[in-house]
């Protein structure tokens, strides 16, 4: 379907390609289905996603908090839809620099998620990756690096090592490790995260770039700037 591709054009780094499929699969949808069918909803959901990837964060908040209102008169508060836009509004609330805000949302949304759809529920480890997030902005980092070695643990058990919900948490837990003067750690989890990412999603994808710009970062922390350098011209980094 089309909001399938849009999702696609999203993983893939090409967001404005999604967000104008995504608009227009909102216009026809509303007009055929109508703006309270499950399927317009779960699309205003993701062009909201999409706007936050766009950085477009305003907009991606006042699109969330509308589809969180219909979906949980439509669908119910407890619906894994209306959880998922909860998630999300969480997300961008994050990205907003509200982090109050998406501390007290996500606790919410791990506690419900985890009586409807259970603690191993990919929504629920997925949630409890994003509030490691949170609290790792907040200054809470020592909760932070403890929830995403649990986070890590249960992902790599039910969704396998190289899933990329479990590549995100290895790599957001290379970042807390470095953020608190762990910097040896914080290398060897992201040259294995930037190996693995390299060889499932390749190395022009975002999320490959992101890692190798941190990687490059805790070199130079190290003092290894020879490394870095190696690292961001593309060529594979001296050993030692």
């Amino acid at each position: 379907s089309r909001n399938n591709l849009a999702g696609a054009y999203r993983k893939a780094g090409r967001i404005t390609e999604a967000i104008a499929l995504l608009e227009q699969v909102i216009t026809d949808s509303t007009r055929i289905l109508g703006q309270d069918h499950p399927h317009t909803l779960a699309s205003r959901n993701n062009l909201a996603g999409a706007y936050r990837k766009a950085g477009r964060i305003t907009e991606a908040i006042a699109l969330l908090e509308q589809v969180i209102t219909d979906s949980t008169r439509i669908l119910g508060q407890d619906h894994p839809h209306t959880l998922a836009s909860r998630n999300n509004l969480a997300g961008a609330y994050r990205k907003a620099g509200r982090i109050t805000e998406a501390i007290a949302l996500l606790e919410q949304v791990i506690t419900d998620s985890t009586r409807i759809l259970g603690q191993n529920h990919p929504h629920t480890l997925a949630s409890r990756n994003n509030l490691a997030g949170a609290y790792r902005k907040a200054g809470r980092i020592t909760e932070a690096i403890a929830l995403l070695e649990q986070v890590i643990t249960d992902s790599t058990r039910i969704l396998g090592q190289n899933h990329p919900h479990t590549l995100a948490s290895r790599n957001n837990l290379a970042g807390a490790y470095r953020e608190t003067g762990r910097i040896t750690e914080a290398i060897a989890l992201y040259e294995k995260v930037l190996t693995d990412r390299t060889r499932i999603l390749g190395k022009d994808h975002p999320a490959t770039l992101e890692t190798l710009n941190a990687l490059a970062g805790a070199y130079k922390d190290a003092g290894f700037l020879n490394k870095a350098t190696a690292l961001l011209e593309g060529e594979t980094p001296p050993e030692g």
